[in-house]
């Protein structure tokens, strides 16, 4: 991995921004889809495919690249703007998010896009198809790692805490979970619809190492990832605590933006602000 200097993070900065300019202008073209989470996300998922992962977007099936699997698949507009960023497909092919034949479905399908290495949907289900990958992988002596991104909500199902468990008992220290801690589901606040904390507590109960962070700093999520790779004894999560809808002020904190794409006058307000921001990379719409 190489060093964050100062140059390396001015550019993380200003394609996270360019990536949540993405986001938007992909959501008001379908109409539809998740806009709080993605805008969130943006930071963790610039830092892992523009500094973390050891990967190829020329040869996204490479044998020895890093895997990273999305469980929170409603959040894809994040990964798509990413891949799309990082050269794995056309930047046009960003708006065509949802529509009919799309590759770019509503939840990702691993054998329609390059760089999707999972089908998600269910909530839940990602750190189970993780742990397996990351039990292969180390039963075949592979040295690449697998990384995990789920939501702070989907932590209410049963069959997170059995891929805990078992990614516990079983040492997989190539595996790296990041949960995103944005406090908010469709329903409302996450500790008025089902309380998670002490959630520290909880995953080191099950022989985890985790780490809390701020999930908008770059140092502090590459810092985050590097520890993971130093533990030997067991899997790392990371608890990034996020601003749901970061960088558009009437979406931030709001849960009324988990689920919901805005309308062309919101998404022109919300432009505006992220371009404000602004920085040397510019759309390929403008």
């Amino acid at each position: 991995m190489d060093i964050l200097h100062e140059k390396k993070l001015k550019f993380l900065e200003e394609m996270a921004n360019l990536i949540r300019r993405d986001i938007i202008e992909m959501l008001v073209e379908a109409k539809s889809g998740h806009s709080a989470g993605p805008l969130g996300m943006a930071d963790v998922f610039t830092a892992l495919y523009f500094h973390v992962l050891n990967h190829k977007p020329k040869m996204p099936n490479w044998e020895h690249r890093d895997k990273l699997v999305l469980s929170n698949g409603h959040i894809c507009p994040v990964q798509y703007a990413a891949l799309a960023r990082a050269g794995y497909f056309p930047l046009e092919e960003l708006k065509t998010l949802r529509k009919i034949n799309s590759r770019l479905q509503g939840h990702p399908h691993r054998k329609t896009l390059p760089g999707i290495e999972n089908t998600s949907g269910p909530l839940g289900d990602g750190l189970a198809q993780a742990v397996g990958m990351a039990l292969a992988a180390r039963m075949d002596n592979k040295k690449h790692r697998i990384y995990c991104l789920m939501s702070d909500a989907e932590q209410d199902t049963g069959i997170i805490w059995e891929a805990v468990m078992f990614a516990g008992k079983n040492r997989l220290n190539n595996l790296t979970a990041i949960i995103d801690r944005n406090n908010i589901q469709i329903d409302g606040f996450t500790e008025d619809v089902m309380p998670l904390e002490p959630l520290k507590d909880k995953y080191e109960a099950f022989n985890w190492h985790v780490l809390e962070i701020d999930g908008h700093s770059f140092e502090a999520i590459v810092d985050a990832c590097n520890e993971a790779r130093a533990i030997y004894e067991k899997p790392t999560l990371i608890i990034a605590h996020t601003i749901p809808g970061k960088g558009v002020d009437f979406m931030e904190f709001d849960f009324n933006w988990h689920g919901k794409p805005p309308n062309k006058e919101e998404a022109r307000k919300a432009l505006h602000q992220l371009r404000t921001l602004g920085g040397k990379i510019k759309s390929e719409h403008e």
